[in-house]
């Protein structure tokens, strides 16, 4: 089966949304989710390479072309469970003009599928863009107080990021050896180590910035907390990938030796964000910014891995990428189903919750484990490679680079405390247990933490071959 479903059905359902009548949209973005998961399982049971080319605009060198390898195909997966798993959790928050908002999620779908599907650099830019433009609205308009001036400051880091990744792709396009934006033509143009460097820090910028790393993550905690909880599932869990799968499928095969001679800079300074965000981390009093700077963590430990330069790490990144995704989108949802019924996010505001609702504190607990990587959860296959490799790259930084599991024990544990464990407080006192959608959808994504973390080989196997 084709690749070009998997856009072709959220962007035209994204377009049928923004017809719909406010009470249909929601069933309908769940319907078409699905359907959407539904082709990816089925493209990943045929065991192939797939693929889509036709021609798009000759005269500039660029074709519409699709591939699906190992990497693309897990990353795919990801966005598919994604969508629908955030569509059904979020099915009963009221967002005014839904229709629109929900057209809008489809399109930052069709994008994000886009980008791991390129095999066209130009093409890949237009899917990055696509798959941004999207958040800038519905941040804006459905966010929090702060959310104007949060998505402008958004807005200006991933307008500067994308500026720069433009002029990289023009400058390799001049280079190129048959004036081609294929992703094989990149692959092929033999640069001097000058020209490796100044494309390598045009293209590593936009890229740290979508992830983001240390120093340039300060948008992003201001944006997951003002943005509607649904959108910031999609940004922690599969939009801050794109970062990481571009860095794998163009930086590093395209500029070898600008890598290498910038490995061990970036491996610090990754290690230090891990280090940062997780001490601000234990500091917070806000759950969504303590979820926020948990997620820089783990990326920094992601790009730290890649720049290590060893197949152990980057199977790691592979594996973790998803299991990341799974693992956010979770802890977000429990956060959101808090703010949901007791109208706040401060943990110095909630406690015993567990005594309330049992059924969720028991999910989130799991969930809670699987953050901080404990044996026979999903994150512990990828964390456990991630730091072989570091390992393998150098005793001293994989020791430093540990201190992050300590940390994200502390500001994990801590948060499983204060908002389930204690006394019950005035604002819980009244709680019950969360929404049955809620419930169900916690209970499947538990089911894959525990899947995956006893059952990992599957995935080991799928992105064991990582190129096209």
């Amino acid at each position: 089966m084709t690749p070009l479903f998997l856009i072709l059905i959220p962007l035209l359902s994204a377009f049928i949304s923004f017809l719909l009548k406010e009470n249909y949209s929601k069933i309908w973005s769940i319907f078409s989710s699905t359907a959407t998961l539904g082709v990816v399982i089925m493209i990943i049971a045929s065991q192939q390479v797939s693929a889509f080319d036709a021609a798009w605009m000759p005269s500039l060198g660029s074709r519409f072309t699709l591939k699906m390898d190992g990497m693309s195909k897990m990353l795919c997966l990801l966005t598919a469970i994604s969508f629908p798993v955030v569509f059904t959790a979020i099915y009963k928050n009221n967002y005014k003009n839904s229709h629109l908002f929900f057209g809008l999620m489809l399109l930052t779908q069709a994008g994000l599928m886009g980008v791991f599907l390129a095999a066209d650099c130009l093409l890949f830019y237009i899917f990055w863009e696509l798959a941004l433009i999207p958040v800038y609205f519905l941040c804006s308009i459905w966010g929090g107080e702060k959310r104007i001036a949060v998505t402008f400051k958004f807005f200006i880091y991933t307008f500067f990021g994308s500026l720069l990744m433009l002029i990289g792709i023009l400058y390799l396009y001049k280079l190129s050896p048959d004036s081609s934006f294929s992703i094989e033509s990149f692959y092929a143009i033999k640069l001097t180590r000058t020209q490796q460097i100044i494309g390598f820090w045009l293209f590593f910028i936009a890229f740290a910035i979508k992830m983001p790393i240390f120093p340039l993550h300060t948008w992003q905690p201001d944006a997951y907390e003002q943005a509607p909880t649904g959108v910031t599932m999609i940004l922690s869990g599969v939009m801050v990938k794109m970062g990481v799968f571009a860095v794998v499928r163009w930086l590093i095969p395209i500029f070898p030796i600008a890598v290498k001679a910038n490995s061990l800079f970036i491996v610090w300074i990754s290690i230090v964000g891990m280090l940062y965000a997780s001490i601000i981390a234990i500091k917070q009093d806000d759950a969504k910014r303590l979820i926020a700077y948990s997620s820089i963590g783990h990326i920094g430990l992601m790009c730290a891995a890649i720049f290590a330069g060893n197949s152990l790490g980057l199977n790691g990144v592979m594996i973790q990428m998803f299991n990341h995704g799974i693992n956010v989108i979770g802890l977000w949802i429990v956060a959101d189903a808090i703010e949901q019924q007791f109208g706040t996010r401060k943990l110095s505001e909630l406690g015993g919750i567990a005594k309330v609702a049992p059924e969720l504190t028991i999910l989130f607990v799991v969930l809670a484990f699987a953050n901080i990587a404990l044996p026979l959860t999903n994150a512990f296959v990828g964390e456990f490679l991630m730091f072989n490799g570091l390992f393998q790259y150098n005793y001293g930084i994989a020791g430093i680079a540990g201190l992050s599991i300590i940390l994200a024990a502390v500001y994990t544990l801590n948060m499983v405390q204060k908002v389930f464990y204690g006394d019950v407080v005035a604002k819980t006192v009244n709680g019950v247990e969360t929404a049955l959608n809620v419930r169900f959808i916690l209970v499947v994504l538990v089911v894959m933490v525990i899947g995956f973390g006893v059952f990992p080989q599957p995935f080991i196997d799928l992105t064991s071959k990582l190129g096209f």
